[in-house]
């Protein structure tokens, strides 16, 4: 086997991975707002509620060799599918470029999945499960024990306090733990501040629940980043959204997949922003 081919091989196996749990993540994010279950039935067609066969269950080949159609009633099949599956098989591959291949790259690989879920039951529905944010938030905090979250601000805090904590393990778990009650709780505040000037809700509990997860995976500061990036791509995208598509000024953005995307960027390429950014103000 030729060297080049041998060592793109992880590269492979990790898009094709991404592209199977993309598939996945399709019933997923289906069948959660209607708190049904993601195992059983088999996959159907939404229109014709026929069982899909597996030949034409293959992530995004299927999808192109049907034309974009059911088999069965020639029904249009959603552009949301294949994008699911790509989407998902990018930020695989992308995170096994970025981290390499370790435990940190299986703790992302759990996060960015349910990051993708709620990015597009959101844009649908809305809505950020509880099932998914809160839940998520319990397996990051857990998670931090295994894989560190490696952000600072439990040695800084900890230290402040007079009682520095050494122990890897528990910094990992603080640093989790701050992350998510302060990026929650900074989202809560912001919300609560709008809501009693404008008197009406501008956030809603899910986006805050979403970035206590955010935090309890990636701490404080790639939140703080997160929250930063969301809303920027969310007054950009979702403004331009609004103009050119007529909507009015009551219109609801998906801010939770403004977050979601921004997630992602932060988990890849967050620690490398922060360190440009602060090594500025250390050349001033």
């Amino acid at each position: 086997m030729p060297i080049e081919i041998a060592l793109f091989l992880p590269d492979l196996f990790f898009i094709l991975f991404g592209l199977i749990i993309g598939s996945f993540l399709n019933v997923c994010i289906a069948r959660l707002p209607a708190d049904e279950s993601v195992v059983l039935p088999n996959s159907r067609c939404p229109k014709c509620d026929k069982a899909i066969k597996p030949y034409d269950n293959i992530p995004v080949v299927s999808y192109l060799l049907l034309r974009g159609k059911c088999r069965f009633c020639k029904e249009p099949i959603s552009w949301q599918y294949p994008a699911v599956e790509v989407l998902t098989a990018l930020s695989f591959w992308a995170t096994y470029a970025v981290v390499g291949f370790q435990l940190k790259t299986v703790v992302l690989l759990i996060f960015f999945s349910a990051i993708v879920v709620l990015i597009f039951i959101d844009l649908n529905h809305r809505i950020l499960p509880d099932v998914i944010t809160l839940r998520g938030t319990s397996v990051g905090l857990l998670l931090s024990l295994l894989a560190p979250v490696e952000d600072g601000t439990a040695r800084f805090l900890s230290g402040l306090l007079g009682s520095p904590i050494r122990h890897p393990i528990l910094l990992s778990f603080f640093d989790s733990l701050v992350g998510a009650l302060v990026c929650g709780g900074f989202l809560w505040g912001v919300a609560e501040i709008y809501y009693r000037i404008r008197k009406i809700e501008g956030l809603g509990f899910g986006d805050i629940k979403l970035m206590a997860m955010v935090g309890a995976f990636l701490g404080v500061k790639l939140a703080l980043l997160t929250i930063m990036l969301g809303s920027f791509m969310g007054a950009v995208i979702g403004l331009a959204y609004i103009k050119f598509a007529g909507k009015d000024g009551q219109y609801e953005l998906p801010f939770g997949s403004f977050l979601g995307v921004a997630a992602i960027i932060a988990g890849l390429r967050g620690a490398q922003v922060i360190g440009q950014y602060t090594s500025l103000f250390r050349g001033l």
